[in-house]
């Protein structure tokens, strides 16, 4: 099973078990990181899973097309902290070319990726 590992505001990672096929978001709210609320269920109608994709791993997170969509764009022009490394982790579907995913919580200081 794909590992991911989840970096927090205070620089403590937390690596959790990600089930192939559930989304990113899914599989933070099931391992309690509370950080990433998901509020709209994953329907891409908040910005409540944003996150920080490490730098190793944007490519690999990108859809098929090799871009974020445009509702995803939209969304995120709502959430906190926005990034170039930023991503709505509801539209992150956990692959086993996932396995070792880096992502940090909005909150997390730049430079987290080092």
């Amino acid at each position: 099973m794909p590992k991911i590992t989840f970096v927090m505001t205070d620089g403590t990672q937390k690596e959790v078990d990600a089930p192939l096929g559930l989304s990113v978001m899914e599989v933070a709210q099931k391992n309690n990181i509370e950080q990433i609320e998901g509020a709209c269920g994953g329907g891409l109608a908040c910005a409540t899973c944003h996150v920080y994709v490490h730098p190793d791993w944007q490519e690999k997170c990108l859809p098929p097309d090799g871009e974020r969509s445009e509702e995803e764009e939209d969304m995120l022009d709502l959430a906190f902290d926005v990034r170039p490394d930023s991503r709505l982790c509801c539209q992150i579907r956990v692959t086993e070319a996932l396995d070792g995913l880096v992502v940090a919580v909005p909150g997390t200081p730049e430079g987290w990726e080092n």
